[in-house]
């Protein structure tokens, strides 16, 4: 492995990308810890921790934070990370199967994809300011921003420097995409989960280190054992889920030019079993950040003991069995409709046909895509299991085991299925300029290298 990191450095144009990637994400993080002028960092870190420690909107801007490369909770220049990004091209991803211009700008090619891109932009802006605004009167009304620019003028400056933050962020994540390596803003949010490893490292082993690691103690050996062993299975079953395809046999049909006949290979349609990627988490997650805030101001408001046990079972210390349900379910609504929206089986049945390809067994047309859409639906039922499963392991290592919550995330759900997607994609990216040089990949072997 450390002879193919050294060829990697070989190639110039390949040593140029990274160090570009390299570059841009230390800029990020150097950004991530610029804090606004007009904010009392003290007062608000105490806030934080106060909201934290109590549940509700604490914990969910703590989960905001973990995938969208944002810090927001220090009301930094990057506080609003990318999630604005995000949020406007997932808006834009969605629209274009109902409405039919944006549809017809997809099917354009390179030109429709860069004039959504434009819109894109245009709309993260409008999100920027108007989220960066009533984070701004948010803080404000926590008496958190110094009594001298704790005024209208003093508000716009810290929401336009929030907004050309998260614009900047975009278009570092540009940057990579054309001249670095790997994608940009995957890289980010990457960049931004890993970065709270050594801290989650640290609060999951100080009271090993203070309290030392005695048999049956709450820092004892054999916690962190179970721990370790834990992250290796969680981290192997995702990355066997993550590239786990169903391929679907295809056969091209004969034909003859002149004294030669093209065509009748065997080949594979790969359908992804994880076809919908983390997008059903995040959404689960956000929607269930809505009862969780919701029942907690309703127990403050009134004195009633349902309000009370709601918000108990919704938030970070009490997330029980309503939690999880209501979680699975979530995950398995929005991965089937992300993959209805993605995955468009009359489409592929078109392409092939096109292509002069079938499927044997299944005539052209509409019987293949009765096929693929059945066989699309068998498969997304396993991807959901699989989704929900890693989604609900932080919260149960959380409550067996007794580990704050933040640290037990990087057992499961987002973060870890965000991490492991992006870093395999890397090597991909990475790979397929070594083959186009006759190395051989990062993860192959040089025997199996050889024999091809």
């Amino acid at each position: 492995m450390f002879e193919k990191l050294i060829t990697v450095f070989k190639i110039p144009e390949l040593r140029r990308k990274i160090v570009l990637t390299a570059t841009l994400l230390a800029v990020y993080r150097m950004g991530f810890w610029v804090p606004l002028p007009i904010v009392d960092q003290q007062a608000l870190a105490d806030k934080m921790e106060n909201l934290a420690s109590g549940g509700g909107i604490g914990q969910a801007l703590q989960i905001v934070q973990l995938f969208s490369a944002s810090n927001i909770g220090m009301s930094t220049i990057f506080g609003l990370g990318i999630m604005p990004y995000i949020s406007a091209s997932i808006i834009f991803q969605l629209m274009g199967s109902v409405y039919p211009p944006l549809e017809k700008l997809q099917k354009e090619g390179e030109s429709g994809r860069k004039k959504i891109n434009e819109y894109t932009r245009y709309a993260t802006v409008v999100l920027c300011l108007i989220q960066s605004y009533f984070w701004v009167k948010t803080i404000s009304g926590w008496g958190t921003i110094i009594p001298d620019y704790n005024n209208f003028f003093g508000h716009m400056v810290a929401t336009i420097t929030m907004t050309a933050g998260t614009i900047f962020l975009m278009w570092i994540g540009e940057q990579i995409d054309e001249y670095g390596i790997g994608n940009g803003i995957s890289l980010l949010i990457m960049a931004g989960i890993l970065a709270r490893m050594p801290d989650a490292a640290i609060q999951l082993l100080r009271p090993a280190m203070e309290n030392g690691i005695a048999l049956g103690s709450d820092s004892g050996i054999e916690k962190l054992l179970v721990l370790a062993v834990l992250f290796v299975v969680v981290v192997g079953s995702v990355v066997f889920m993550t590239q786990g395809q169903r391929k679907i046999p295809t056969q091209s049909a004969k034909h003859v030019r002149g004294r030669r006949v093209y065509g009748g290979q065997r080949q594979f349609l790969p359908l992804r079993v994880n076809q919908a990627g983390v997008m059903p988490i995040i959404f689960a997650s956000s929607l269930l950040m809505i009862p969780m805030i919701g029942f907690g101001q309703l127990a403050k408001w009134f004195d009633s003991v349902i309000w009370s046990d709601l918000a108990a079972a919704f938030s970070g210390t009490g997330r029980g069995f309503l939690y999880n349900l209501s979680y699975v379910g979530l995950i398995y609504f929005f991965c089937y409709f992300w993959t209805a929206i993605t995955f468009n089986p009359k489409d592929m049945a078109n392409n092939l046909k096109d292509y002069g390809s079938f499927i044997p067994g299944y005539r052209p047309g509409k019987r293949t895509a009765e096929y693929l859409e059945r066989v699309m639906v068998r498969i997304t039922y396993v991807g959901a299991a699989f989704l929900a499963v890693v989604a609900v392991i932080p919260t149960v290592i959380a409550s067996v085991m007794g580990i704050d919550f933040m640290v037990a995330s990087f057992f499961g759900g987002t973060g870890l299925l965000i991490v492991v997607s992006v870093a395999l994609d890397l090597v991909q990216k990475i790979d397929s300029h070594l083959v186009m040089r006759n190395y051989s990949g990062l993860l192959d072997s040089d025997d199996s290298r050889a024999a091809s």
